[in-house]
């Protein structure tokens, strides 16, 4: 036997590392992909939910017209014969008798002597009736193309992304081994952010409490005046004034902080699987905000908020809105990054998290 054999070889080791670094670039790339590719999904159910709503408010409305020209139609019809009965003039005998349809007769009807306000009132019903019904109907098939081509964007996003997450698969199984021993590092670093994240929510808990114990000191203390009565006023710090509103949410934190190891699902919006946008809506909901599925729609919420100016609750948006997580305080957020991954804790000085940052929002 070779005195070599039971010996790793560190060119060999060396080498089979480089190669899992190669894949491992390769797989950040699918995800990347992936995130732009989920959130299209996204927006396309944000469309089709809105199409569909249309859909159903504008064929309430067509039953309406129709029901209404049906009344007007019948009213109509009655007139005529009052009119005919009654005896008209020779020149309104020709428009009735030689109206060759009742929407024929509604255009010729205008030449009667006779018809007085009522009937012109009949005849306007008439004519907008009809009006309304025709513009519905084009307004509902228009929804109709929509909505088909909608659903076919979604199917090929989905066809996109389960392509993708195929060939993510492939690649993780070639460094199975590697995969391991960097999963096994990340769960010791997700303890040590979560250990610091609860440490940091307790302290601002405590923070609030003080704030508002003092608060409610100061207002048991009477007002010092002065010798003219007035009340002393308050300076004010340039440090008070920010360039948003002071975050009403900080309180999501805790609530998101619940969800930690919650797996990945693209398209996920509930406890069961999340993706970063449904994570989001779903943490936000818990307090009665009600945000979009969708990364770019979000970032349409609230007030912009600078990188320096962040606070607990606060969005921060990734990768051409293809990403986003709420921060948490301490340069550290909370999101639901990719497939394979689970709701966690990370650094907005990461290298990708810096080099993609777009902005952040702050929910009012």
């Amino acid at each position: 036997m070779a005195v070599g054999s039971a010996t790793a070889d560190p060119t060999r080791i060396e080498s089979k590392q480089a190669e899992a670094q190669q894949v491992l670039g390769q797989i950040n790339l699918i995800d990347h992909q992936l995130e732009q590719a989920v959130e299209r999904y996204n927006l396309a159910n944000v469309r089709l939910d809105g199409i569909e709503a249309d859909l159903k408010a504008n064929a309430r409305h067509l039953v309406i017209a129709r029901t209404s020209l049906k009344s007007a139609r019948s009213h109509l019809a009655k007139r005529l014969v009052a009119i005919y009965v009654n005896g008209a003039q020779a020149s309104a005998m020709e428009v009735l008798l030689g109206a060759e349809s009742l929407d024929d007769l509604v255009d010729r009807l205008e030449t009667i002597e006779q018809v007085g306000n009522q009937d012109a009132r009949v005849v306007g019903e008439v004519r907008r009736f009809k009006a309304e019904l025709k513009a519905r109907k084009v307004r509902l098939e228009r929804a109709r193309v929509q909505q088909r081509q909608v659903v076919a964007q979604r199917a090929a996003e989905r066809r996109s992304i389960e392509g993708q997450l195929a060939m993510r698969r492939r690649l993780l199984a070639s460094i199975k081994s590697e995969i391991a021993q960097l999963q096994a590092e990340e769960r010791a670093r997700q303890a040590r952010l979560q250990r610091e994240a609860q440490a940091r929510l307790a302290q601002q808990q405590q923070q609030r409490a003080a704030a508002a114990q003092a608060q409610a000191d100061s207002a048991a203390v009477p007002t010092v005046t002065d010798v003219s009565g007035t009340s002393e006023p308050e300076a004010v710090s340039s440090a008070t004034i920010a360039a948003a509103p002071p975050s009403r949410y900080g309180g999501v934190v805790g609530i998101a902080m619940q969800y930690l190891g919650v797996p990945y699902r693209w398209g996920g919006a509930d406890p069961s699987g999340f993706d970063c946008s449904g994570f989001i809506m779903y943490v936000y909901s818990q307090v009665g905000v009600s945000l979009p599925h969708h990364a770019a729609s979000q970032y349409g919420m609230g007030v912009p908020v600078s990188r320096d100016e962040l606070q607990p609750g606060d969005l921060v948006f990734f990768n051409g809105l293809g990403h986003a997580g709420i921060y948490i305080g301490g340069g550290s957020f909370i999101h639901a990054p990719h497939t394979g991954d689970v709701v966690k804790i990370s650094s907005l000085g990461d290298s990708w998290y810096a080099s993609t940052w777009v902005g952040g929002r702050r929910i009012l």
